[in-house]
């Protein structure tokens, strides 16, 4: 059997009377919106409720899902204490969702639970699906690190599992919109925010899914969204599904977006595959700019596939222009998948006798020894794009005011620590976001006297 449905909802705490304490009127079509939720699941009368919550437990590398028999919780933490929830976990779901994650080698179990009780994320709507209907168990998941394409294959994983045990089920995907919405709003104003909230609610209330993945990383961060994961949970649970999508309120009166959409199942359509579709239309435009790929960016693709592959590193190739092997720099290989960072090595001076051996040497850092992540598997490679900055001379400088983060990348000197950070990256806006972060790197302290600089690159 398939999920029944499926509903995207928010979750502020003010929307619970006993929180709000009258607060809760300022987003009284929120409210509206979701007592029609409640109503809606009410009759269809599902046995399990899936809950995706981003205030969950969350792993960078893992999905956790929510372990034991049950649990409880309540609204303590925002002054209501006497709002309490008690939940029966559906526990035979839970074993065949861990179990065939373990069998597909997919990120996904009961390890690493945190702490049992229910969050605000889940409670939330379960406060509003309660005062109409209370006979189902519940499964609870958070988020991960990973990737969009990631969290849609867990959404297909917990579908299959679903349909397996032949369950009655109901998806609740739990997450608000953005956070920048208004300038007297608790997170400020930034212009995604209304941008976000726009196009999500646009995409969603339409049900199509395979926009989802089109929301740029950087771009979702500046907007200060928290559920656009859990939305695409959801679409992945409803994978291959044609749907009846319905929005039944948008609110940012508070300067955080409340977004509310139903999406009902209506039989099978091969055309809403929305993952599969998504990564052919990935592998052939990265073919597509393989090809145009200068020698630079050749050369570490060729270095990288070899070391994943083989284990040894690249013989120098007879193509390799004279340019690069009559001159020698530092260099910096940068590997992303499905536009989020899985590698980046480099080094700030020569090490090698020439430029080519220097990219060589980084890509196999890169696709294999980055402390921050697992090394590139054979499967990812088609995945990949792979690029090069060839770093200039660095030069010092008396202050901040000397660097341009579109122009420039910089160096944090102190003593024996060094933190280092490229130009022109996402999400990098300003000079002292620049230098924060180099000295993040370096393990260099805000207070910490250090010297200060700048370079120029040359990107591939």
């Amino acid at each position: 059997m398939p999920i029944a449905a499926a509903f995207m909802v928010p979750h502020p705490p003010m929307i619970v009377p006993e929180v709000g304490r009258g607060g809760e009127k300022q987003i009284e079509k929120t409210i509206a919106a979701y007592e029609k939720v409640a109503d809606e699941i009410a009759a269809l009368k599902p046995e399990t409720i899936i809950i995706s919550s981003p205030h969950s437990v969350m792993y960078a590398d893992y999905f956790h899902i929510s372990p034991g028999s049950g649990a409880s919780g309540s609204f303590s933490d925002f002054g209501a204490p006497q709002v309490t929830f008690d939940v029966e976990y559906d526990q035979e779901l839970v074993r065949l969702i861990e179990g065939n994650a373990k069998l597909s080698g997919f990120p996904a179990g009961t390890l690493g639970e945190k702490n049992p009780k229910l969050d605000h994320g889940t409670m939330v709507p379960l406060f509003f699906i309660m005062k109409k209907y209370k006979d189902f168990k519940i499964v609870r998941t958070g988020l991960s690190g990973h990737d969009l394409l990631k969290h849609y294959e867990y959404g297909m994983l917990i579908k299959d599992a679903v349909e397996d045990l032949g369950r009655r089920a109901v998806y609740v995907a739990s997450g608000d919109l953005s956070h920048k919405l208004q300038d007297y709003g608790p997170y400020g104003f930034a212009e995604e925010g209304p941008a976000y909230d726009k196009r999500i609610m646009e995409v969603c209330s339409a049900g199509r899914f395979g926009e989802l993945f089109d929301f740029d990383e950087s771009f979702c961060e500046k907007a200060a969204e928290c559920g656009h994961k859990s939305f695409v949970i959801m679409a992945g649970a409803l994978d291959g599904k044609s749907v009846e999508a319905k929005q039944y309120s948008h609110e940012d009166v508070t300067g955080v977006g409340y977004g509310i959409c139903s999406f009902v199942p209506k039989g099978d359509d091969e055309s809403r595959h929305f993952l599969k579709a998504h990564l052919k239309k990935v592998e052939s435009e990265l073919e597509q700019k393989k090809e145009k790929s200068d020698a630079y960016v050749k050369l570490a693709r060729a270095s990288a596939e070899n070391y994943v592959r083989n284990g040894t590193v690249l013989e120098m190739p007879d193509w390799v222009p004279e340019e690069l092997l009559n001159v020698r720099a530092g260099a910096f290989v940068s590997v992303h998948k499905f536009g989020t960072l899985r590698g980046c090595i480099g080094t700030i001076a020569s090490t090698q006798e020439n430029l080519a051996l220097e990219i060589i040497q980084n890509a196999v850092s890169a696709v294999s020894r980055d402390p921050r992540f697992k090394p590139v598997e054979e499967s990812e490679l088609k995945y990949l794009e792979i690029s090069v900055d060839v770093l200039g001379e660095a030069e010092k400088i008396s202050s901040p005011a000397e660097l341009d983060v579109k122009k420039y990348g910089v160096i944090v000197e102190s003593g024996y620590k060094r933190g280092l950070l490229l130009p022109d990256l996402d999400g990098v806006d300003t000079v002292e976001q620049q230098v924060s972060i180099a000295r993040r790197k370096g393990g260099i302290s805000p207070d910490e006297k250090a010297d200060l600089y700048r370079f120029q690159v040359v990107r591939h």
